[in-house]
């Protein structure tokens, strides 16, 4: 199965007085990079967090942010002055910080600046916030498959994609092989009359000699094995895609491999269908190099 590194899953949840929505982000990346956005009032989230992440994906940019507010009454949960009055100045701090670089942020939300670590005072807090961690971190779960199921559902549309990409590839491979066949006899009369013209001008000249440059040109010109290589290249590609996640690396560095073989098609070519095909070609292994970059 072929996964997608572009997906969004998004929930929400509640129990015993709070609230919570969860978006879990991802996009093409070369690697795993994982970005956390989380209350920093609730401990023992992000380490087991991060373990499940890496666990399931292996590549893309992935961004978990989790918001998380009083939902209620709170009993006798009261507002500590000193602290909010702290968090307020470093709101204050940044925006003015932001303005200066010529930045504009989004007005803070009391929701948000709640949930700063201090500023809402509850007896038991430490007990409710361990409960809350363990509660999250079961509802996770959750967000976690619809991601997965969105990555592999987003996949199943890219292998389409792909299959079709590398089947053109092949046909163009396939007319280069014709064009350069159907060009041999144009290629044999160019070298005929190159040779005549050589020995025609050139008094003394080793005819022997001579043949044996155009021989070496001749050679120069053969396309036989680059078209080998493509073909051995879609066969790959095609093993690839069969095989599933993650095969992303490999898959663009294949790509990169089907351009320098199309590119060395093109410098050979001299002839007119010929190098048509090998820009078709190019312009196809392009495609499909673009649509690689979101393979896990």
């Amino acid at each position: 199965m072929l996964n997608s590194m572009t997906a969004i899953a998004t929930a929400q949840g509640a129990r015993d007085g709070h609230a919570w929505s969860w978006e879990l982000r991802g996009v093409n990346g070369k690697g795993l990079d994982l970005r956390l956005r989380l209350p920093d009032w609730i401990e023992g989230l992000e380490a087991p967090l991060r373990a499940r992440l890496t666990a399931a994906l292996s590549r893309g940019n992935v961004t978990l942010t989790l918001r998380v507010r009083a939902d209620g009454a709170q009993g006798d949960a009261a507002l500590d002055p000193a602290a909010l009055d702290r968090a307020l100045e470093m709101i204050r701090q940044v925006e003015a910080r932001a303005l200066e670089k010529g930045l504009s942020l989004a007005p803070a939300r009391a929701a948000d600046i709640l949930g700063l670590r201090g500023v809402l005072d509850a007896p038991g807090t430490n007990e409710a916030a361990t409960t809350l961690a363990a509660t999250l971190l079961e509802d996770f779960e959750a967000v976690l498959g619809a991601f997965g199921e969105m990555r592999a559902a987003e996949g199943r549309a890219l292998r389409d994609v792909l299959d079709g990409q590398v089947d053109e590839i092949a046909r163009l491979t396939d007319a280069a092989a014709e064009a350069a066949e159907a060009r041999a006899p144009e290629m044999a009369e160019g070298f005929r009359n190159a040779l005549a013209r050589v020995l025609d001008n050139a008094n003394g000249a080793d005819e022997q000699r001579v043949a044996q440059e155009l021989a070496v040109m001749a050679v120069k010109a053969d396309v036989t094995e680059e078209i080998d290589r493509l073909r051995a290249h879609v066969g790959a590609a095609r093993e690839l895609l069969a095989q599933g996640s993650p095969v992303g690396r490999k898959l663009d560095f294949l790509a990169q491999e089907f351009n320098r073989e199309a590119n060395t098609l093109c410098s050979k070519a001299q002839n007119k269908r010929l190098t048509a095909v090998g820009l078709e070609l190019k312009s196809a292994i392009e495609q499909m190099r673009e649509q690689v970059q979101n393979v896990e």
